[in-house]
């Protein structure tokens, strides 16, 4: 399968222009929910790709006004590639969205892109993912403070926690997407609920803040600090050594999940991550 059957046209892609203002960016990235935004420049009726300009930018230079001075370098593809060939890169770059360029922005394929190639056989993996799935599972207290889960994500730099309850047993799973939907944005000064955690707690975030690998820009941002919980799935879908990768992605994507735990009977004994599909792809070529 070649990329330019996976990916997202350009007609279909939000792109900002150069010149620019860091708003431009900005205002796509918290309404379409993205990590990064193309940027393109048109010079006699002529489009050519620039780059990327990422959350991660945003937040680390607040007083850069111009979109060209927060532009970074991305790993690019192009239509003929194949998606193996796409899934390698994506790996060997830490990247999860690739511009497709030839000449000029074609399109954008995704891991998610990817994932639906493998959950549709457009790919053929039929590896059993129990030699991919990570062995280290990051796991959070039922009970914990909401905010203290979104630090405890943080520090661990993953995107999940597999919820404990007082028996040390898995009882649910709680991601940062979850985090995100609960988390209320708030502009300039703002009065704090009894929900909510308050002006001299750690876990109230002031300007702009990360949670896991994703950013909220945004002045304030506050996290109830209710348990885990009150939050998290409990109808968890696992999955077993013996799966396949292309029956791990079908799961993936019907759930529309990133990770799924990995039970050996009724034992936890790992976590796949839709990266690990990758790795899967990439190895049988």
């Amino acid at each position: 399968m070649k990329v330019a059957d996976a990916m997202t046209p350009r007609s279909a892609l939000v792109t900002v222009s150069l010149p620019g203002s860091r708003n431009d960016a900005l205002e796509y990235l918290q309404e379409g929910g993205f990590s990064s935004v193309p940027v393109i420049k048109t010079e006699n009726g002529n489009e050519e790709f620039r780059g990327l300009v990422s959350r991660e930018a945003l937040i680390e230079n607040p007083d850069e006004d111009q979109l060209a001075l927060l532009l970074e370098e991305a790993p690019t593809t192009t239509e003929q590639a194949t998606v193996a060939e796409l899934a390698s890169l994506m790996l060997r770059e830490s990247a999860r969205r690739v511009p497709v360029v030839d000449g000029r922005l074609e399109g954008i394929v995704t891991i998610t892109d990817v994932i639906h190639a493998i959950a549709n056989g457009d790919v053929s993996c039929e590896t059993e993912v129990g030699g991919f799935a990570a062995r280290h599972v990051n796991s959070v207290y039922a009970e914990t403070p909401l905010p203290v889960a979104e630090r405890e994500f943080y520090y661990a730099d993953e995107p999940y926690g597999v919820v404990l309850d007082e028996e040390a047993d898995p009882c649910g799973i709680l991601t940062e997407v979850d985090i995100i939907e609960v988390a209320a944005v708030v502009e300039g000064e703002a009065r704090t609920g009894d929900s909510m955690a308050g002006d001299d707690d750690d876990w109230k975030w002031e300007s702009i803040k990360a949670v896991g690998n994703r950013y909220l820009p945004t002045r304030n941002v506050e996290i109830p600090a209710a348990p885990v919980r009150e939050f998290m799935t409990e109808d968890v879908v696992t999955v077993t050594k013996r799966r396949t990768v292309q029956e791990t992605a079908k799961l993936m994507i019907r759930n529309d999940i990133e990770q799924i735990p990995m039970f050996s009977g009724d034992e936890l004994v790992g976590i796949v991550q839709d990266t690990h599909l990758l790795e899967a792809l990439d190895e049988q070529q």
